[in-house]
């Protein structure tokens, strides 16, 4: 585990399917410090980071506005008169009805802050509106839903793009990543290796898909995620369809598969 007392964590109590053993926000910066995803609206966990930062907390970032990320951002903002920053994503499905930031995020924007200097990466696919934060002094990437420890994430359409998504880990290759904190579980220390084997993954069950079409010759979600999901439980089926659209959109846009109300078809003219 790499030590880095510039970036601290703190694990929301809202352990679940989705969230692992719960939401981690983070507290960077010693002196004048940034809170990144406040996490849900519980009191104990709200407290908790309150009095972690005391008067040092400065500003609240928001890497994107699910329910389990940035709903503590307004309740935070308001008692401590403190800015946030954030964006708004394209599509209101799932997202934080409560989120009204005061300042948004453009691509690559850099911050210098008293004893940290945060560069905030516009990394969509998970959610259109989702950014990294690469702390420069530490080599940290506070990566969000953008990458978990132990788990994939679900790339849910219309706001979820897994065209832009594998695009997007492919743009953190850039930066000189020395660990990864993500938005549930721990630390990840070799990061390149964990980006590399996300995009394998992704690109390797996206053959599988076009593999069951092309055999089946045209199919609905449902028949689909039986095949291209036969090694996830079928308990965790309804939750895969949204990856599984994710990766039939991505290969319509490529003109490899058609789509017809409901039923996907194999494109003979790919």
């Amino acid at each position: 585990m790499i030590k880095d007392n510039i970036v601290r964590k703190v694990t929301a109590p809202n352990p679940g399917v989705f969230t692992g053993d719960g939401t981690n926000s983070y507290l960077v910066g010693l002196n004048d410090i940034t809170l990144v995803d406040p996490g849900p609206v519980i009191s104990e966990h709200i407290d908790n980071l309150i009095n972690l930062g005391g008067n040092k907390l400065n500003r609240i970032f928001v890497t994107h506005t699910h329910n389990d990320h940035s709903p503590a951002a307004k309740i935070i903002a308001d008692k401590l008169k403190i800015p946030v920053y954030g964006n708004y994503a394209k599509f209101s499905n799932y997202q934080d009805t409560s989120f009204k930031p005061d300042f948004s995020f453009d691509d690559e924007m850099e911050f210098d802050f008293e004893d940290s200097n945060i560069v905030a990466i516009h990394t969509p696919g998970h959610a259109s509106n989702h950014f990294c934060f690469y702390i420069k002094q530490s080599g940290c990437l506070i990566t969000g839903d953008h990458i978990m420890s132990g788990s994939t994430v679900v790339i849910g359409p219309p706001d979820g793009n897994m065209h832009e998504y594998i695009k997007s880990l492919k743009k953190l290759k850039e930066y000189k990543i020395q660990y990864i904190a993500p938005g549930h579980g721990s630390n990840i220390d070799e990061p390149n290796k964990a980006i590399d084997w996300i995009i394998n993954h992704r690109l390797k069950r996206e053959e599988k898909v076009l593999d069951k079409i092309t055999q089946l010759k045209h199919a609905n979600l449902d028949r689909l995620v039986k095949s291209v999901y036969d090694d996830v439980d079928v308990a965790l089926h309804p939750i895969a369809k949204a990856s599984l659209e994710a990766h039939l959109i991505k290969l319509e846009l490529e003109k490899k598969v058609l789509r017809n109300k409901d039923e996907w078809i194999y494109s003979e003219g790919s």
